[in-house]
Order: structure tokens, then sequence, then C-alpha cells
């Protein structure tokens, strides 16, 4: 890993309708719209949910490494992400992110570390810990084709 600060460089270009087109540096260009909420085309991706895959994305990558750190073997992991927009105090802004986590181990794993590791990843996601809303992550482990469900609250 480099060293600290690392710097992110995009550019935005738009005009009165369409498409505004997103660029960065050797990745392809991407296209955005406002979402059907914001009776956008519905077909694009929006700044909104460009922003809830990112904490998705961020949860698999940290816990790819938050498991090779630990010698934690696994299979897969699969983050349904559903962010909360509202409007609190004439301010729009995201109040809530819901991670919906599944993880899949080989037999033998023990489903509270797998879950614990798990854990960790959320609360060092770089994109979860840079939002206001809170992130509320819901694990599921399936070890070797059984489901682990969180423990009742």
């Amino acid at each position: 890993m480099q060293a600290f600060p690392h710097h992110y460089t995009v550019a935005a270009n738009g005009s009165g309708t369409g498409d505004v087109e997103l660029k960065a540096g050797g990745l392809p260009t991407l296209r955005s719209a406002p979402p059907i909420q914001f009776d956008g085309p519905g077909d694009r991706w929006s700044p909104e949910t460009l922003l809830v895959a990112a904490v998705g994305d961020c949860v698999i990558l940290t816990f790819r490494a938050v498991a090779r750190a630990s010698g934690f073997a696994w299979t897969s992991l699969e983050c349904d992400v559903t962010g909360t927009l509202d409007r609190i105090e004439r301010t729009t802004r995201f109040v809530a992110f819901e991670v919906r986590a599944r993880l899949r181990v080989p037999a033998g794993t023990d489903p509270d570390r797998a879950r614990h590791l798990l854990e960790k990843a959320e609360r060092g996601c770089l994109i979860s810990n840079s939002l206001n809303g809170p992130i509320h992550l819901i694990p599921v482990i399936e070890v070797a084709g059984e489901e682990h469900a969180p423990p009742a609250a």
C-alpha cells in the first residue's frame, strides 16, 4: 500500500440535459443520470447508486484484506446494500445504510470467527467511515451449505 494521503481524481462532464460523463485515468468512462426518484430514466448509475455500491464494494475489499491478514479461508461474500435517503432539517442526505452480507466459508469454519471478521471489515471500511449515516450490518454465514443467521437481538 502507498503512504497516505491518497488522492483520487475524477472528471465529471455534463450539460443542461442528458447523461453526465465520469472519467478517471486508466478507467472506462461511466455515464450517470438522476435516479427515477429524481425524475431520471432509471437505467443508468446515479450518484446515489454509486455511493451505495461503494459501501458494498468497500466492505468486500476490506473483508478480503482482513481475512488475508488473519489467515482466514472463505469462498465468497455478497453484500446487498440499501441506502436510505431522507430530508432532515431542510437537508437531503443519506441517513442510514443496511448491509446484508452473506459470507460463504468452507466446512469446519467457526461461524462466530467468520462473523467477527466480517464485523471487523465493516468497521474498517473507509467508505463507511467517511459517511454520516450509520451502517447496520446483517451478517449471514453459510458453512458448507448450512446457514448461520445473526444471533437474536
